[in-house]
């Protein structure tokens, strides 16, 4: 797959990218009943029925006896049904924020298992290069031990180069099945695997710094804080009286006559300084504690942007280091290995080992690509704006 559709894929199918879309479908029907009235309530009853003296055990001898129907209704303050639409409201803000903060986890995870793969097959290729380029070398070791040319120590040379081939080829392919790996753990493809060219992001440090404020992981602090608003005006809301209503139909005897009640009782929140000061000044702290928290985290980005685009630039270095100066050297040096040992004036054993030096700093360029190309990745999908 190529590297848009790795995203894409890891998009629509990450668990986690799915669970925080049901976070955001609760907490959007959890709002539809934020700020109603509570259900009102029946009450059914019988009243005054006598229990002693002469009308005792019977319904229509005494003219307070009587079946009871009612219904009633609490009618909480206008403030709280408020607090209770904006805790929910924020509810939803903040589920929206934690789904955009695990989206970007997810395309970064995706994005860097496909780097990681998409090098590690790279590696492999080249170092399959060299072991193909050095198996006439080492078939003629032999030759030269019979025509006594060389040392017959010199037959040990292509079996010692050999296992240490193998044991790089060992790690390049458990490198290639760790990333591979990863990649079927966010994308979910079974047999996955990368082709086409990595990407071509490029990093601004200008408006990466400008756009630090618009950030998923500082919006989800955004949210956080409006919770906490919502919190504390839910508490400020305590000290609203509430009240609540009932209406009751009282049957009794024909010959006594029904009745109907209504009344109405209101809630007194009396000491204040005992009872709802507190928990107002408890919820204002916890968010005073929430905006100090943001304040951290957006330091803490600040630097770790500085830190990223420091390492960005010191991997480019040295990635343009081992181009023009390293790789050149290697290839250089082989060349004149080979010739001396064309004239006779090298060993097998020097040639040998300036074709693994040579083939060593290819891998390295591509190590310093990966490092490149990571980092562009990390400090985009990390600090870019979404369009990105």
């Amino acid at each position: 797959m190529t590297f848009d559709a790795a995203l894409r894929l890891a998009d629509t199918t990450a668990p986690s990218l799915l669970g925080r879309s049901a976070d955001v479908a609760a907490a959007r029907s959890t709002a539809i009943a934020a700020g109603r009235l509570p259900d009102p309530k029946l009450a059914t009853g019988l009243g005054n029925f006598p229990i002693s003296g002469p009308p005792a055990g019977t319904f229509d001898r005494d003219s307070m006896t009587m079946a009871t129907v009612g219904v009633s209704q609490d009618m909480p303050s206008n403030a709280k049904r408020r607090a209770s639409r904006e805790r929910a409201a924020a509810d939803i803000e903040a589920a929206e924020a934690s789904a955009r903060v695990e989206a970007r986890a997810v395309r970064l995870a995706a994005s860097l298992a496909w780097i990681d793969l998409f090098y590690a097959n790279k590696r492999l290729a080249a170092l399959g290069e060299v072991e193909r380029a050095l198996t006439p070398l080492r078939a003629s070791a032999p030759s030269q031990i019979a025509t006594g040319s060389a040392r017959p120590a010199l037959a040990l040379e292509p079996d010692q180069l050999s296992a240490a081939l193998g044991d790089r080829r060992a790690e390049l392919v458990a490198a290639v099945g760790r990333a591979r790996a990863e990649l079927v753990r966010w994308t979910g493809e079974v047999d996955a695997d990368v082709t086409g060219p990595p990407p071509n992001f490029q990093v601004d440090p200008a408006s990466l710094r400008a756009g630090l404020e618009r950030l998923p992981t500082l919006r989800a602090y955004d949210a956080a804080g409006r919770q906490a608003d919502a919190d504390t005006l839910a508490a400020k809301a305590e000290k609203q009286p509430d009240w609540s209503w009932d209406l009751t139909y009282q049957h009794r005897d024909p010959m006594y006559g029904d009745m109907v009640s209504v009344g109405a009782s209101v809630s007194l929140p009396l000491f204040a300084d005992k009872r709802q000061d507190p928990m107002i000044a408890a919820r204002a702290s916890s968010a005073a504690r929430v905006r100090y928290e943001r304040e951290a985290a957006r330091r803490a980005l600040s630097a770790t942007l500085e830190a990223d685009l420091a390492d960005h630039a010191m991997h480019h270095d040295r990635l343009m280091r081992a181009r023009t100066t390293l790789e050149p050297l290697a290839a250089r040096r082989a060349e004149l290995e080979t010739a001396s040992y064309a004239a006779g004036t090298a060993g097998l054993a020097d040639v040998l080992g300036a074709l693994v030096a040579l083939a060593e700093a290819k891998i390295n360029i591509l190590d310093r690509e990966a490092d490149v190309e990571r980092d562009a990745v990390r400090i985009v999908q990390t600090y870019g704006s979404d369009a990105q």
